[in-house]
Formats: C-alpha cells, sequence, structure tokens
C-alpha cells in the first residue's frame, strides 16, 4: 500500500484522533481551515473506503466514518510493505537500524524481548 496522498492522511488523521465514528460534514468542519466542500470530503472518505481504510455506517440521512484499523496497525502495514519489496531484507533492515535513534533502539530490544 502505498503512502497516502496529503488530503486523503489529513481526512485519516482526524477519524484517528477520533473517539466515535464520524460523518463527513464532521471532518470537513474539524478539516475548516482547509476550507473544503463537504463533496469534496464524500469523494474523500469514498476513495479511503475503496482503499478497505474506512468503513461507513448509515446513521440517520447520513453515514458515519471510521477507520478500519488504528493508525499504528497502517503504518506497521507501511512498513510491512516496504520491507517486502527490498530484494535483501537483511541489508533494508541493517541499513533502518543504522538511522535509528538511541532510544528507539532500545525501544526495538525491549519490544523483542
Amino acid at each position: 500500500m502505498p503512502p497516502l496522498p496529503d488530503l486523503e492522511r489529513a481526512v485519516m488523521d482526524v477519524l484517528w484522533s477520533a473517539d466515535r465514528p464520524l460523518t463527513a460534514r464532521d471532518v470537513q468542519q474539524a478539516l475548516s481551515d482547509r476550507a473544503l466542500a463537504t463533496t469534496t470530503v464524500l469523494t474523500v472518505l469514498g476513495r479511503l473506503e475503496r482503499k478497505g481504510l474506512v468503513s461507513r455506517a448509515k446513521a440517520g440521512r447520513a453515514y458515519q466514518y471510521r477507520p478500519r484499523s488504528s493508525r499504528e496497525e497502517h503504518i506497521a502495514e507501511l512498513m510491512r510493505d516496504v520491507l517486502d519489496a527490498a530484494p535483501d531484507r537483511a541489508a533494508a533492515l541493517a541499513s533502518f537500524l543504522g538511522t535509528v535513534p538511541p532510544d528507539d533502539r532500545k525501544t526495538l530490544r525491549d519490544l523483542l524481548r
């Protein structure tokens, strides 16, 4: 799965930060600094639904949207996809670990135990 375009990522950030499912109007209000039309938000939500990143459920006359997975699960999937594309996984991992700050290396060691 390729990284999300800017607007799709912004919409996902709103959904991931919410503590409940949101309507397109809720998302539009959360992104009010971008002055988006409701139809634009609906188009983006439709794309995200086709990509399998959000689900929707009817709530009265509107639909409510929620992420299908957490932000962390999505990031992990992106990392797996990138690693799967590497012809030499060990070299890719070694190169990555060479760029990881010491605190993150400690976290990785702790998680592997």
